[in-house]
């Protein structure tokens, strides 16, 4: 006889499958060997102790404060933990139940149907400004033709140009400063019908811009502001284009100036409800979410966005995530940006762990490599 003992990571429905297990069974042992950890906030205290027999009913359990049993507080944070089957079972009886277990039970039925992309897509970096943090992802004029070439022999699917910085205390530019940075390179991809290698996606906030940008065969506007501006949603929404909608707090000016939140996973999340409303009200219909690392975050709200980035995946969007050289890497290890590929690396593969289906980077050809590492290792 012999023991081994498995990762959590292996791919279930595969083992069980080859062990000969029928498909019925396989989709019960898969759902009690998938494990969930849910942190419930401000639970009303009689949810909580009813939410408490129930999980224990199905084989889950709860973790409450101490004085929970005697509604010492009228409100508690507790702490689910329970496979994708006893979820289930949690969902139809919590349905039945009041003081708010009946959003509990959505919430749980919302979790449970997330699904992860089945390709995760690298987007390349050109900068058209010569202010970049990162000086190697800076070109202009036919260098940018060049290396966007480059990006396509080296594995990228989407390529994402922008002319004005938005790193931290960068200088604010104005439309026409851009649109000159950038009207080369359209005119360049334009005429060489470059789109119909790849994906091009422009990073900008200014509707002049991002127009010139989708007549020059753009499919995607990267905005770091989130739609802020209706006038955007509404050319996406003309152009059925796909909007990727940034969270940042305050401004590239600003963000970084003692940046603070009630909770950083939840704040956010609401964020984005707001803003995908909104733009789905205005007619837009394809969109990517960015929990835009770096813009407004510390370290810690940096690495809890990376480690928790499934929180998002219930939203039923894409999952977009550029940690590509950033100054959190320098943070953890010392370094200057030209030395954290190492650090980027390591974020965008837990990043993609957790759920991300686009990544941003400057190194396309190391990711692409990197990826298909992951994608051979979860196969095993």
């Amino acid at each position: 006889m012999q023991i081994e003992l498995l990762s959590n990571a292996i791919d279930k429905h595969k083992y069980l499958k080859e062990l000969g297990v029928d498909s019925g069974g396989i989709a019960i042992m898969a759902s009690k060997a998938t494990y969930y950890t849910l942190y419930i906030r401000a639970l009303h205290v009689g949810a909580a102790n009813i939410l408490k027999q129930d999980a224990l009913s199905v084989g889950a359990d709860l973790a409450v404060p101490r004085g929970t049993v005697t509604a010492k507080t009228p409100h508690v944070d507790c702490i689910l933990i329970a496979t994708a089957r006893q979820l289930q079972k949690l969902s139809m009886k919590e349905l039945a139940q009041p003081f708010g277990l009946k959003e509990v039970a959505k919430k749980l039925k919302e979790i449970l149907k997330v699904k992860r992309a089945s390709k995760v897509e690298v987007m390349g970096i050109i900068n058209a400004n010569d202010d970049s943090f990162f000086s190697a992802s800076r070109f202009s004029g036919t260098r940018a033709v060049e290396a966007i070439e480059q990006m396509i022999d080296d594995g990228a699917d989407i390529i994402d140009i922008g002319a004005v910085s938005s790193a931290p205390n960068s200088c604010h530019v104005d439309k026409d400063e851009e649109l000159s940075r950038v009207k080369p390179i359209f005119e360049a991809i334009k005429n060489a019908k470059l789109y119909n290698k790849i994906k091009f996606s422009i990073d900008s906030y200014e509707p002049e811009v991002i127009t010139c940008a989708l007549k020059s065969g753009f499919e995607i506007v990267n905005d770091i502001t989130g739609l802020s501006n209706d006038s955007v949603s509404k050319i996406c929404a003309s152009n059925n284009t796909m909007a990727v909608i940034m969270h940042m707090q305050g401004t590239p000016q600003t963000m970084q100036n003692q940046p603070q939140y009630e909770n950083i996973l939840s704040d956010i999340y609401s964020f984005f409800e707001q803003r995908v409303a909104k733009a789905e009200s205005l007619g837009v219909r394809n969109i990517t979410l960015d929990v835009g690392i770096g813009f407004g975050k510390t370290l810690e709200h940096n690495l809890m966005l990376i480690k928790h980035l499934e929180h998002f995946l219930t939203l039923g969007k894409p999952l977009l995530v550029g940690a590509s050289r950033k100054s959190m890497i320098d943070k953890i290890s010392a370094s200057s940006p030209q030395e954290r590929l190492g650090g980027t690396l390591a974020l965008h593969l837990e990043a993609v762990r957790n759920g991300a289906s686009i990544i941003r980077v400057h190194d396309v050809k190391e990711h692409v490599q990197a990826l298909k590492i992951q994608h051979a290792l979860n196969a095993v």
